[in-house]
């Protein structure tokens, strides 16, 4: 089972119990934090492609660490010109473990036409 899954504006192809590095997350050390813009699911006998997401799903996933990337080296130069410039950047990520990828319960037949029923009878009751 897995999921294309967009967090921070990126694209990862996630599974069950795997741990991956994403651009940097607001959330805390340990807390949990829950993805809904699902592009993609497949159970290995179905594929959902969204439009332009999957409505009902979520991937939940747990913050591990905020780390640095390894460092990169821009280098410009411009030949007989005397033009040399270093500069370095280093990424901040998020590693995260993907704990469960998830269908959001959609009501039942029987509890929607219930909750009409109550509403219903508050607006008579107004009247």
């Amino acid at each position: 089972m897995f999921a294309v899954v967009d967090i921070a504006g990126q694209q990862f192809n996630v599974e069950e119990n795997t741990k991956y590095y994403v651009p940097r997350l607001s959330n805390e050390v340990d807390s949990k934090v829950t993805f809904d813009s699902i592009l993609l699911f497949s159970d290995g006998k179905k594929t959902k492609i969204g439009d332009p997401t999957v409505k009902g799903m979520k991937v939940t996933a747990k913050v591990l660490e905020h780390v640095k990337d390894d460092k990169v080296i821009v280098f410009k130069k411009k030949r007989r010109k005397s033009y040399r410039i270093k500069n370095g950047h280093r990424q901040q990520l998020t590693r995260i473990e993907v704990t469960k990828i998830s269908a959001a319960k959609a009501p039942t037949k029987a509890k929607v036409e219930k909750a009409e029923k109550v509403e219903a009878e508050k607006v008579e009751e107004s009247k």
